[in-house]
């Protein structure tokens, strides 16, 4: 074999096994996904139920922040509440959390669709421009005009099922939920009705 033979050789050797880490890595995810998380989000993160967030495409560490505040650390209570998702989270460690949130970012998102056209204009002008007599501040302003979210700070609120979307905003509200950072979704959520809620959470569900 000539020494230019040996160096093409050693070269898609090594280029085989670089390629083979991707897959090693979606390996060794792949169980958690398939025992825990696929029967409510789908192994892909596109659930169905529209009571279950969208995994698909989420800023990977907003996933990682949540999966981590629901499981209860030294005895203490989670910080997010959730019966279900603080049972799956108990036997995650910090280092399965982030491979799941990995996993999950990098799939395809296939978005949900705004579905009530008498409540657009609402919903795009409170994305837009909050609602400034209540002082309520434009969604868009920290989620993104188009709903892609803020990496480490915001999630993706674009494509999400409105339910989904509205239930949050509605557990910021009356106490369900307070793991959002200096309150700022829990006084928001305080200064809106259920109306607009529904109206912005069905306008995001349509942002592309």
């Amino acid at each position: 074999m000539t020494k230019r033979s040996l160096l093409l050789s050693l070269l898609l050797v090594a280029g085989s096994l670089h390629a083979q880490d991707p897959a090693a890595e979606a390996d060794k995810v792949n169980p958690l996904i398939g025992s825990l998380c696929a029967g409510c989000h789908n192994v892909d993160g596109n659930s169905a139920l529209p009571e279950n967030p969208k995994l698909a495409g989420q800023i990977p560490e907003y996933l990682f922040k949540q999966l981590r505040e629901f499981k209860s650390w030294d005895g203490k209570p989670p910080v997010r509440e959730n019966a279900v998702m603080t049972a799956m989270a108990a036997s995650l460690e910090e280092a399965d959390m982030k491979a799941i949130a990995d996993f999950y970012a990098v799939q395809k998102l296939e978005p949900s669709v705004a579905v009530n056209p008498d409540t657009i204009e609402q919903g795009q002008n409170i994305w837009r421009g909050g609602i400034a007599s209540k002082g309520v501040p434009a969604c868009g302003a920290c989620h993104g005009p188009a709903g892609s979210g803020m990496p480490a700070q915001y999630p993706r609120i674009a494509g999400q099922h409105a339910q989904y979307t509205l239930t949050q905003l509605q557990n910021f509200r009356d106490g369900g939920r307070h793991n959002d950072p200096n309150q700022m979704m829990r006084t928001i959520a305080l200064k809106m009705t259920d109306a607009e809620m529904r109206a912005v959470a069905d306008f995001a569900a349509g942002l592309r």
